[in-house]
């Protein structure tokens, strides 16, 4: 298969999406491809079993370590000394907002945001962003085949108020360009031919907001 893709690369590619959408694995696969350097996000936030078990003040913690840390990984970038270099990372700095405006109090919120707004002047801004759907029954499908126990916490209505949260944040997404996948009926890491006809997609050039739906297969999740 030809190399990844057929046209001037973005430098900077950030793939995002609720929990078990796929955004690592994509992100593995575009990595490997484009010989990118991998962004991982960070899932070792000491916060996050706290937060699943609703004990008070976790939330915050869990906002500020997420935002801390991907602020310095961002920032330890040199894309404008190195333009060969192609990134490739499983999440958008801006995101971020979505879970704070979900989980913070309006004291916490005013300090995390003074905070979130003096970090995002500096860090770096992808090329291209890839946001990847799936509904609520997907996603629990996934989340059960994974059966992490801190990821069972998760109860139904929270995990639909996250889908609604990223759909409203990304309908209104202008800063990069913006390509949209809906996921529900496709496995791009279980099945090749899921896999290859979205990397096709991915070969041809993505300018403002555009959107692939694709026809899926029988029995994907």
């Amino acid at each position: 298969m030809a190399q990844l893709p057929e046209f001037a690369s973005p430098q900077f590619i950030a793939i995002e999406g609720p929990i078990r959408v796929g955004k690592t694995s994509l992100a593995d696969i575009l990595a490997a491809k484009l010989g990118a350097t991998r962004l991982c996000d960070f899932e070792d936030n000491p916060f996050l079993d706290g937060f699943y078990k609703d004990q008070p003040g976790s939330a915050f913690k869990v906002q500020m370590y997420f935002l801390l840390r991907r602020y310095q990984q961002l920032m330890s970038l040199d894309l404008a000394g190195n333009r060969h270099q192609t990134v490739v990372g499983d999440y958008l700095f801006e995101k971020d907002k979505i879970f704070a405006y979900m989980n913070l109090g309006d004291a916490e919120l005013g300090l995390y945001n003074a905070y979130f707004e003096l970090f995002d002047e500096q860090v770096p801004l992808p090329d291209l962003v890839i946001y990847l759907q799936a509904n609520a029954e997907t996603l629990r499908r996934r989340i059960a085949r994974r059966n992490l126990p801190r990821e069972r916490e998760i109860s139904d209505e929270y995990l639909e108020e996250v889908i609604k949260a990223y759909e409203h944040f990304f309908f209104h997404y202008k800063k990069s360009n913006l390509l949209v996948v809906n996921t529900s009926e496709i496995d791009f890491v279980g099945r090749n031919e899921d896999r290859e006809e979205l990397l096709r997609r991915l070969r041809q050039p993505v300018q403002g907001t555009q959107y692939y739906l694709p026809l899926g297969s029988a029995g994907a999740d």
